[in-house]
């Protein structure tokens, strides 16, 4: 299996729908760690770490979100596993 991080960009109606509190309680759910957050053009970013299938588990919820989301796209692009996170959170600026 191995351990993966994955960056995310949901485009859409992602804003305003509960989209970063759904994301952390599918995360945590999934073992997941890492942070979302919302972005200035109206996406959400996600960073995630934790076992590739959790993550591809992820990946698909992200393509749904949760009730009131209407999701257009998903990005994901691979990097390189940090172990950074103890948990999930959501980041609501860039100054951390």
């Amino acid at each position: 299996m191995g351990m993966k991080r994955a960056r995310i960009i949901v485009s859409g109606i992602v804003q305003g729908v509960f989209f970063r509190s759904s994301s952390r309680h599918q995360a945590s759910y999934l073992r997941l760690t890492g942070w979302v957050k919302n972005r200035p053009d109206g996406k959400v970013e996600i960073v995630v770490e934790g076992e590739n299938d959790a993550i591809t588990d992820f990946l698909q919820w992200c393509h749904k979100g949760p009730p009131g989301a209407m999701v257009d796209h998903v990005d994901l692009k691979w990097e390189e596993f940090m172990g950074e996170f103890s948990n999930f959170s959501i980041r609501y600026s860039d100054h951390w």
